[in-house]
C-alpha cells in the first residue's frame, strides 16, 4: 500500500443517494447544485439543504465536495461568484471540484476555503501538466477514465508535492474524452460542458450509407474495476477512488460504495472480494467491464452486440393478442419487485421509453401490464430494467439518518452580495487570418500557415519555414506521448519556431520556457468568459481563441471583457468529440446516419478517433461583425472531406443563432 488508504468517494444526485453514501460508509460525498453542475439532469441540491447534509457528513467523519465543474459563459460569473460566497459561509464543502479555469479566480475571490479539485472535464491528460495545475492552486486532479495502470503510475511519479490524484473506478463511460465532446452542443445548443448532454453517444447508428443494421456503435459498457482497484493501492498519490452516477438512485450508490469500501479494506479475503462482487451485481448498472485499465489485456468497453442500458434486465415485453390499438403489452418479472421499485421500459432513445414505479410486490414470474401511449407502444423483445429500488435494510437504514438529519443544529441562509473584479480588457489588435493544415499546403494559403505539430510536418521542414508557421498542438496528449512532443517542440524551437496555439492549458508544461515563446489558448480549451482568460494570461498565454460553441450574443459580448487578444474558428470541419475507443470493425472515413437523420464520420488521428459531423461549421458570414466585436485571429481549418461521405444539407453555424444551454 501507499501509506494511506486512498477515499472512497460516492456519488449523490439527491438527498436519498446522500445518506445512502454515508450509510454504506463512504468517506466523501460529491454532489452538484441547481446551477453551473455537470449533471444538470440530476436533481441536484440547494445551498440551504446541502448544509445540513455536509454537517451530518462531518459528524459521521466523511467530506462533502461539490461539483461547479460547468463551463461558464460571459454572465455567469456573477452568478457563480456568489453561489461560491454562499457555499463558503453555509455548506463549508471540504472540496470545490471545477473544469473552467474562471472558477479558480472567483473562488479566491470570494475567499473559498476548501480544496480545489480539477474536474476530468478539465482534461488534464499527460505528466508535465500536473506542476501547472499545482501552480494554479489545485489539491487534486482527477484523471481521465481513459488511462490504463501504468499511465497512472506515470501521472503519480511527476505529482508535485501538495497535489493528490483522483481515479474513477465504476460507473458510466463517455465514449469520447472528458472536456472533449461537443456532440450534444452540436446538435442544438445543449452542451455536455454545461451538464446538459442528450448523449447522442447512446443512439443507434448505421453503416454502409445508412443501409446497415442499426447498432450502438459508441455507447460504452460501465467502468467496473472490482477486484482490479486494489492495484492502485501501491501507486503513491491516488488518494481516491471515485465512483460515477449523480444520476443513479440510493440503491445503486449504497451498494457500489459498500463493495469498494470492502475491497479497500478487506480484499485480501476471498470471502470478502466474492461479497463485494455481489454487492456490484445488485448497483444496477450496466454491464461492466475493466476497459482499457489493464495496459497487457485492455477491453473495449463498446460493444454493439450488447444492451447498454443501466439496471438489472427483469423481463421482456411481450404483446397479448386484441383489437388494433389495444393490444395488452405486458413482460413477466423474472425476479422478485418490490413496492416502491422503479423500472425503465426501453432505452432513452426509443419512442415507448418510460420509468413506472411499482406499487406493489410482484413474485418472480408475475405478469405486469404495462399501461403506454397508445401511438408509443413497446415492441414485443424491449427490455425491462430495474433502475432503483427501496430494499427494507435501505430504508431502514435512510430513516435512521433522516432522523440524525433532523437532530442536526439548522444553519440560517447566507446571502451574498458578492461582485467580482472583471480583468481589464486588453487592447485591440491587428486582424490576423490563420489558415490551419494537417499536411503543408500546396500553392497560396489565405493568411498566415498553420500545422499540426507532428513529425511529418517538422522534420522535413527548413528552417525558414518552419520559423514562420504557427505549429498546432493536439486537443489530447497522453503520458506515452509525452516525450514525443517535448521532443517535436524542441525540433521546431531549433529550427527558429516562435507561435505555438496549445489545446489545453496544461500543454505549457511541456515547454522549457514557456515565456520566451508566443503562446495562444487554442479553441478546445473551451474558454468562455473573461475569468478564465485572465488566469490564462498569469499563465503566460499573449493570446486565445474561444470556444465555438458559443451563440451570437456571447460571442459578442465576449472580446470587451477579455484580458487577452481573442480569436474565432470561422468555417471548417469542428468535430462531435475526440475518443481514444472505437467499435471493434468499425469503417473509418464512411458514413454514419443515426435515426434522427444525423450524419457524420470517423476518422483515426495518430493514437485518438475524431467523430465529424457531417457538416462543417460556417459563420464565415459574421465575420465583420466579430471583427467590429473586437476578434483580431480568424481561423480556417481545412480538414480534408472524406471522398465516401456526402454532406449534409444544413447550416453550419454551430450555436450561433441559438441560446447555449
Amino acid at each position: 500500500m501507499n501509506g494511506q488508504a486512498p477515499e472512497i468517494l460516492a456519488p449523490a444526485g439527491d438527498r436519498a443517494s446522500f445518506l445512502a453514501a454515508l450509510a454504506a460508509g463512504a468517506d466523501a460525498v460529491y454532489v452538484g447544485l441547481k446551477h453551473f453542475s455537470a449533471r444538470m439532469q440530476a436533481e441536484n441540491f440547494g445551498v440551504t439543504e446541502l448544509a445540513g447534509l455536509a454537517d451530518l457528513a462531518r459528524a459521521r467523519g466523511a467530506r462533502t465536495f461539490v461539483a461547479m465543474n460547468a463551463l461558464l459563459k460571459p454572465g455567469d460569473e456573477a452568478a457563480a461568484g456568489r453561489l461560491i460566497d454562499r457555499l463558503n459561509r453555509q455548506v463549508r464543502p471540504e472540496g470545490l471540484i471545477v473544469q473552467d479555469l474562471g472558477l479558480v479566480r472567483l473562488a479566491r475571490q470570494a475567499g473559498f476555503s476548501g480544496d480545489l479539485h480539477l474536474s476530468t472535464l478539465g482534461a488534464l491528460s499527460h505528466p508535465a501538466g500536473l506542476p501547472v495545475a499545482a501552480g494554479l492552486g489545485f489539491a487534486r486532479v482527477v484523471l481521465p477514465r481513459e488511462l490504463n495502470l501504468d499511465e497512472i503510475k506515470a501521472m503519480a511519479a511527476a505529482c508535485p508535492s501538495g497535489l493528490e490524484l483522483e481515479v474513477f473506478v465504476h460507473g458510466a463511460l463517455c465514449h469520447c474524452v472528458s472536456g472533449r465532446c461537443w456532440w450534444s452542443s452540436l446538435l442544438g445548443g445543449k452542451s455536455g460542458l454545461r451538464g446538459r448532454c442528450v448523449q447522442p453517444c447512446r443512439r443507434m447508428y448505421r453503416e454502409a450509407g445508412g443501409k446497415g443494421k442499426p447498432a450502438r456503435l459508441f455507447s460504452c459498457l460501465d467502468l467496473s474495476l472490482d477486484v482490479l482497484a486494489r492495484t492502485l493501492l501501491a501507486v503513491p498519490r491516488v488518494r481516491a477512488w471515485k465512483i460515477e452516477g449523480r444520476k443513479k438512485g440510493p440503491h445503486s450508490v449504497f451498494y457500489a460504495t459498500r463493495a469498494y469500501r470492502l475491497l479497500r479494506d478487506e480484499g485480501d479475503d476471498p470471502q470478502a472480494k466474492k461479497t463485494a462482487l455481489d454487492l456490484l451485481g445488485q448497483a444496477l448498472g450496466r454491464p461492466g467491464t475493466h476497459s482499457v485499465f489493464l495496459p497487457q489485456k485492455p477491453h473495449c468497453p463498446v460493444r454493439p452486440d450488447l444492451e447498454t442500458g443501466s439496471g438489472l434486465l427483469v423481463g421482456m415485453v411481450k404483446r397479448a393478442p386484441g383489437p388494433p390499438g389495444k393490444a395488452e403489452a405486458f413482460f413477466q418479472a423474472r425476479c422478485e419487485l418490490l413496492p416502491g421499485d422503479v423500472l425503465r421500459v426501453g432505452c432513452e432513445d426509443e419512442p415507448w421509453h418510460s420509468t413506472v414505479p411499482l406499487r406493489q410486490r410482484l413474485p418472480k414470474g408475475g405478469r405486469f401490464t404495462l399501461k403506454t401511449q397508445q401511438d408509443k407502444p413497446p415492441r414485443p423483445g424491449t427490455p425491462v430494467f430495474l433502475v432503483d429500488r427501496r430494499e427494507p435494510e435501505l430504508s431502514r437504514l435512510l430513516a435512521q439518518l433522516e432522523r440524525e438529519l433532523a437532530a442536526m443544529p439548522r444553519r440560517k441562509p447566507a446571502a451574498s452580495e458578492f461582485a467580482p473584479v472583471p480583468p481589464a480588457p486588453a487592447s485591440a489588435a491587428a486582424r490576423v487570418e490563420l489558415s490551419l493544415f494537417r499536411i503543408p499546403p500546396r500553392g497560396r494559403v489565405r493568411g498566415e500557415t498553420c500545422l499540426w505539430l507532428e513529425r511529418r510536418t517538422i522534420l522535413d521542414m527548413h528552417r525558414r519555414v518552419a520559423a514562420g508557421t504557427c505549429w498546432w498542438l493536439p486537443p489530447v496528449i497522453w503520458p506515452g506521448e509525452e516525450d514525443k512532443y517535448r521532443g517535436l517542440i524542441g525540433e521546431a524551437l531549433r529550427k527558429g519556431a516562435g507561435r505555438f496555439v496549445l489545446n489545453a492549458p496544461w500543454q505549457a508544461g511541456l515547454f522549457p520556457n514557456p515565456a520566451a515563446v508566443w503562446l495562444c489558448a487554442g479553441p478546445f480549451c473551451n474558454l468562455a468568459n473573461a475569468q478564465a482568460l485572465a488566469v490564462l494570461k498569469d499563465l503566460g498565454f499573449q493570446a486565445a481563441i474561444v470556444s465555438p460553441e458559443l451563440s451570437r450574443e456571447d460571442f459578442l459580448v465576449l472580446p470587451g471583457q477579455s484580458p487577452l487578444p481573442l480569436g474565432v474558428v470561422l468555417r471548417g470541419l469542428w468535430p462531435c468529440g475526440i475518443s481514444r475507443l472505437a467499435a471493434p470493425g468499425l469503417r473509418f472515413e464512411e458514413p454514419l446516419h443515426s435515426p434522427k437523420n444525423e450524419t457524420g464520420f470517423v476518422r483515426r488521428i495518430g493514437g485518438n478517433y475524431w467523430i465529424f459531423p457531417g457538416w462543417e461549421l460556417d459563420i464565415s458570414g459574421h465575420a465583420a461583425e466579430l471583427s467590429a466585436a473586437g476578434y483580431s485571429l480568424f481561423v480556417s481549418i481545412a480538414e480534408p472531406w472524406p471522398k465516401a461521405v456526402p454532406r449534409a444539407k444544413r447550416p453550419g453555424a454551430f450555436n450561433w443563432e441559438l441560446t447555449l444551454l
